[in-house]
Parts: C-alpha cells; structure tokens; sequence
C-alpha cells in the first residue's frame, strides 16, 4: 500500500512538472506492468487524492496492464508468463527482487533459466494530454 502511494506522489509530481502552470489534465493513461503486482485500485485512490490536492483536476485516468512477455536468450524462444500457476509470494518475491524470477521461472522449449523480461515490468505514463 506504501509502494502504491509513493508511486502515485511521483506521477503527481511528473504530472504537475508537465502542466506548468495548468490545472487541467484531459487525458492521463497509465501503463502498469504485470509483474510490479500493483494494487491499481489503492494507486488510483492515492493518485487522485494527491492530484486533488494539488488543483489538478483529470478529466479521464486511465489504466492498462502490460502482459508479461519473456525471452530466452539460449533459444530466442519468446513467451506470454502464465502468472495463474504460481501463488502471491512467488509473485511478490519477483516484484521485489525482480532477479529471483529465474529461480521459478524456465524457458518452455528448451528448459533455460537465461532469459529476459521483454515487457511487463515497470509502471509508465502510457499517454498525457492537456486540455
């Protein structure tokens, strides 16, 4: 819930930085990666709240999940992480220690643990448009 909250401060804070001396926001979409487990809805609240208490109002917020997508690097096998077969503390070990993915994580075609996250880490400003 921390986490959530101290990422909502620093899209606030990019989000005022780009409006200047605006206080109106038409369109803010947010990418959110699937790995970082975040809570959308507790982010949501927290970007809302912090926003509003800066004069910022946003006419539509927006979120989008970006799938998890990985890569060998032994066989160039790409592949869509299929999150549903490992419980909530392996998935929080690898929002934390992103690393640890290899230790539960293998290619499907060949069986490598040398691979690379292509999509779906991260959280990004997906589009911001001013009114």
């Amino acid at each position: 819930m921390v986490h959530e909250w101290a990422l909502a401060e620093a899209i606030a804070n990019y989000v005022r930085e780009y409006l200047g001396e605006k206080t109106v926001l038409k369109k803010l979409i947010i990418s959110l990666g699937e790995l970082q487990n975040i809570d959308k809805d507790i982010l949501d609240f927290a970007l809302k709240e912090i926003l509003r208490s800066m004069g910022i109002t946003v006419q539509e917020l927006d979120y989008e999940i970006e799938e998890a997508f990985l890569k060998c690097r032994k066989c160039s096998y790409e592949w869509k992480l299929n999150k549903n077969i490992f419980n909530e503390n392996v998935l929080e070990a690898v929002h934390f220690v992103p690393e640890i993915i290899h230790s539960y994580f293998k290619c499907p075609k060949c069986g490598s643990r040398d691979f690379e996250v292509v999509r779906g880490r991260g959280l990004r400003i997906k589009e911001i448009e001013v009114a």
